[in-house]
């Protein structure tokens, strides 16, 4: 009698095998990267792609508005494989496949199997926001691969105590914190998630103090850095809540969160927060519940945030409901419930693929987004155009590079060694540092974030092509003003379209004595 009984809580408790599921995580992450290589030079180099390209030519411990590995791997990229499309977002997609599979690797730690495993991995696979990120070059495809492996040694460390894993999570957060602040969200989160839980009594010992020690070491240089700025990335974040961010009411938000993880995903997310909090079987993935419950309520109570800041959170979270499922599918009568829920997440994923790769020519994705009734939407204060921004900031940069390349060859050979080009963003200075190459361009000036910080340029500079602006601002700073024509993309942002670009002679002032005025960080 005791015997069966055991065998029976052994089957409701535990899946039968929780050995890694490589083949199947395999064939997901390969997935994963087919896909990125299909869709990697469809369109043309996002707006901050350019702006990270040209920072690689300024290496520092920190920048207006990330902090510094981003740009150090983005600089050992570019002296390797050039900065050609392919050769800039292969190391973000690597970052993308990493994850997919990491995610099938929680689901395992968990108690996962088969099922679990590729659920979870499928779900990451499958997720609009989770697959943008990670489409072009930034910080936020490795911050989505470092919370996930943080989640991973969260649990190692929690199992194991031993100083080993508690000192690679520390390195784990310190590398986070290097690539994107917001690495201090799941750092909060995970403290606050160890104080709701029975892992309280690990903060009785030296680990996790220990990990934090490490991490904020690894951290310190970027910190001086913002020291010796005068903390350009707190003024930077003030001025983005106050005058970029458009308000977002909770239920919004949370709306959001359905429709950019992938509407077929929710099963699975939301199945992770009930057996996180509610089943004793999902008690070892608790933790994870909390942190994720954390981060949301922080976004929530800012009133100003994207939806994409909380997609960092889900593979763990998903890693854990896909468990959740695996057990409450467990008998034969359930087993069909399996394939539905997979048949879902693929149909939906792929329904929304369009949408997060560009997988489709931009002519054919605008009709294929008409015949869905969906118009693009934004968390910022601007006007859009036909295509979601993320799409939008791929094009005009080449057609406007060209127009301030014609501004330039008008210029007297002496002119021509007096003069710099303005742009009113970074995405507009760094096309010509980056596309303006080959033609020949001066080096790009702007007010905007770093481009501020690394100044007006050395020598005399008494001619300026400039980029967009008011044509009576812009005449305040120069007698004479000629314009060569307008910005003309059809697919771009429409603040990107129809700018003047102008040849700024006579200034009323040096450049130098007007940069303090130009400073716009947001």
């Amino acid at each position: 009698m005791v015997s069966t009984g055991t065998r029976e809580t052994s089957s409701i408790e535990a899946p039968p095998d929780t050995r890694l599921a490589s083949g199947t995580l395999g064939v997901l992450a390969a997935v994963t990267l087919l896909l990125h290589l299909l869709a990697i030079g469809q369109y043309g180099y996002f707006r901050d792609e350019l702006y990270y390209l040209a920072s690689t030519e300024h290496l520092d411990w920190g920048y207006v508005d990330h902090p510094p590995l981003s740009i150090a791997l983005l600089a050992l990229v570019r002296a390797v494989l050039g900065d050609s499309l392919p050769a800039l977002r292969i190391l973000s997609a690597l970052a993308g496949v990493a994850t997919v599979f990491l995610t099938g690797v929680i689901a395992r730690q968990l108690g996962g199997s088969r099922f679990a495993q590729g659920i979870a991995a499928l779900s990451v696979l499958l997720s609009p926001v989770l697959l943008a990120t990670t489409h072009y070059y930034s910080m936020n495809a490795f911050d989505l691969l470092l919370w996930t492996l943080a989640g991973s040694l969260i649990l190692r460390a929690l199992d194991s105590g031993r100083p080993l894993h508690w000192a690679s999570l520390g390195l784990i957060f310190g590398i986070g914190l290097l690539n994107k602040i917001s690495m201090l969200w799941l750092g909060g989160g995970f403290l606050i998630a160890l104080l709701l839980t029975s892992h309280r009594r690990v903060l009785r010992t030296p680990w996790p103090w220990l990990a934090g020690l490490l991490a904020a070491v690894m951290f310190a240089p970027h910190v001086l850095w913002q020291i010796q700025h005068g903390w350009p990335t707190l003024e930077f974040m003030t001025n983005a809540a106050a005058r970029k961010m458009e308000p977002i009411a909770p239920l919004e938000f949370l709306l959001d969160q359905v429709l950019s993880m992938n509407p077929g995903n929710a099963p699975v997310w939301i199945a992770g927060i009930a057996f996180g909090l509610f089943v004793r079987a999902g008690r070892r993935g608790r933790v994870l519940v909390w942190i994720y419950l954390s981060v949301l309520t922080l976004l929530l109570a800012s009133g100003r945030t994207r939806a994409s800041y909380l997609a960092v959170a889900y593979p763990m979270l998903l890693a854990l409901g896909a468990v959740g499922l695996e057990r409450l599918t467990a008998a034969a009568a359930r087993r069909w419930l399996r394939r539905a829920l997979a048949i879902l997440i693929v149909v939906m994923g792929l329904v929304s693929l369009p949408f997060a790769l560009p997988v489709l020519p931009v002519e054919s994705f605008v009709r294929y987004q008409s015949a869905l009734g969906l118009a693009p939407g934004t968390d910022e204060r601007h006007e859009m155009g036909v295509l979601p921004q993320h799409y939008a900031d791929m094009f005009g940069w080449p057609e406007m590079t060209e127009l301030v390349a014609r501004a330039y060859w008008r210029l007297s050979p002496e002119e021509r060694q007096r003069c710099r080009v303005f742009g009113q963003n970074y995405g507009e200075a760094g096309a010509i540092d980056v596309l303006g190459r080959r033609l020949r361009l001066p080096p790009a000036v702007s007010g905007h974030n770093s481009y501020w910080l690394w100044g007006p340029g050395q020598g005399e500079i008494d001619v300026l092509i400039i980029i967009g602006g008011d044509r009576e601002d812009n005449a305040r700073f120069f007698e004479r003003i000629e314009i060569v024509g307008q910005t003309n993309s059809r697919w771009s942002m429409p603040y990107e379209r129809g700018l003047d670009v102008s040849i700024a002679r006579r200034p009323r002032m040096s450049l130098g004595r007007a940069w303090p005025m130009l400073k716009l960080y947001i």
